[in-house]
């Protein structure tokens, strides 16, 4: 290329990398120079941040601190068991000869819910009663030739020793022929049986559970804290998910002298009456402990709480203004937390729209939010 041409080409690239850089100055300038324009309605430099602009009041919903009764009580969940329950398990082996009942059918105490084959038994107890037959009359012969001087004192306490022996061999036939047959223990409903006729069972083997179901027991657990207000006889009421809007009420029946190191807890036991047989043992219940009555509690909705560092306050609108408010909470419910110190009755208390306040904002009351989402107008 001749030495012309290349030094045009050279001028030309240093006149247009002097045009970028100027471009570039001046878009800059433009730039600062926009953000550091004031904004409409942007608080002024050395103005107090927070709270609505121009000292407009802020829309809030409030609420009153209310006065009313609540129960001291404790809730937990539980299980519900069986006052009485046991399995049915054969003292023998042997051969099911019959099945008395059908499943989930009730039984009384004492009724015969299985027999095994029992025609051993029964021969066993035949042979002893014959053989105490025999022992009685030679007794009885006995003490009628002792009179007549016929036989001796000797042969007489044999003849009764002999009696004795008799009577124990009934016995123990007696028993062995009833551990043939299982009976319910108490009154009670019959599970679901796992054998039929004709099986043979060995002993110790589960043949049926039986269930006691007038009456049942609930355990459950409460902190160590409330063992101070715990005491036999204390009203208990259960609920159940599997039947909504229905409550049983219990006793307090027990309370475990050991509490759990783990988990410092106290294992409390409760008794209901089951007549009705509407509740099953095995079901889950919610079970709560009302310990007392109290009137003329202080009370405010949870979404009141300001929780900060410093600790839980909350905002108390008077004349228009809103003044930020340290409160000591107490026992919690649905929806509603109980103050203990810091409020009095009737004070007023923002309920939402606290995260925008200060302490001293204007503020404009407004019900609660419509079910469009929009609020409605102030009162």
């Amino acid at each position: 290329m001749p030495s012309k041409n290349r030094t045009l080409v050279i001028a030309a690239a240093v006149i247009g990398l002097a045009g970028l850089a100027a471009f570039a100055w001046y878009a800059n300038q433009t730039v600062v120079g926009a953000s550091t324009a004031p904004t409409p309605g942007a608080p002024k430099p050395g103005a107090p941040a927070g709270g609505p602009p121009g000292g407009f009041a802020m829309a809030v919903e409030i609420a009153k601190v209310a006065s009313v009764s609540l129960d001291d009580e404790v809730s937990a969940v539980g299980s519900l068991k069986s006052v009485d329950s046991v399995i049915l398990r054969p003292e023998v082996s042997g051969r099911v000869a019959a099945i008395r009942f059908a499943d989930g059918q009730k039984a009384a105490k004492g009724a015969v819910l299985i027999e095994l084959d029992a025609q051993t038994q029964a021969a066993e107890l035949q042979q002893a009663m014959a053989n105490l037959g025999l022992a009685e009359a030679n007794m009885k012969r006995n003490e009628e030739l002792i009179q007549k001087k016929f036989v001796s004192q000797r042969a007489l306490d044999e003849t009764r020793a002999q009696l004795r022996v008799q009577e124990a061999a009934v016995a123990l036939a007696s028993a062995r022929l009833g551990k043939m047959s299982l009976r319910a223990p108490f009154a009670g409903v019959v599970g679901l049986r796992s054998v039929s006729v004709g099986d043979y069972v060995k002993e110790g083997q589960e043949l049926v559970n039986f269930e006691g179901v007038t009456t049942l027991k609930v355990d459950f657990r409460l902190p160590e804290l409330h063992l101070a207000k715990l005491a036999k006889g204390q009203h208990v009421e259960l609920t159940s998910d599997a039947m909504p809007g229905k409550r049983y009420a219990a006793t307090v029946d027990a309370i475990d002298p050991l509490i759990d190191a783990n988990g410092r807890s106290l294992a409390v036991r409760a008794r209901l009456d089951n007549a009705q047989g509407a509740l099953r043992p095995g079901m889950f219940v919610r079970v709560r402990l009302v310990f007392a009555s109290r009137q003329n509690v202080l009370t405010i909705p949870e979404q009141a709480l300001v929780p900060a560092a410093q600790g839980i306050s909350v905002f108390v609108v008077s004349d228009g203004k809103v003044k930020q408010t340290p409160v000591k909470t107490g026992q919690r419910q649905a929806g509603s937390v109980e103050i203990v110190e810091g409020l009095q009755a009737g004070d007023s208390v923002v309920t939402a729209g606290q995260l925008k306040l200060r302490d001293g904002a204007p503020v404009k009351p407004v019900d609660a939010a419509a079910p469009g989402g929009k609020p409605a107008e102030g009162k």
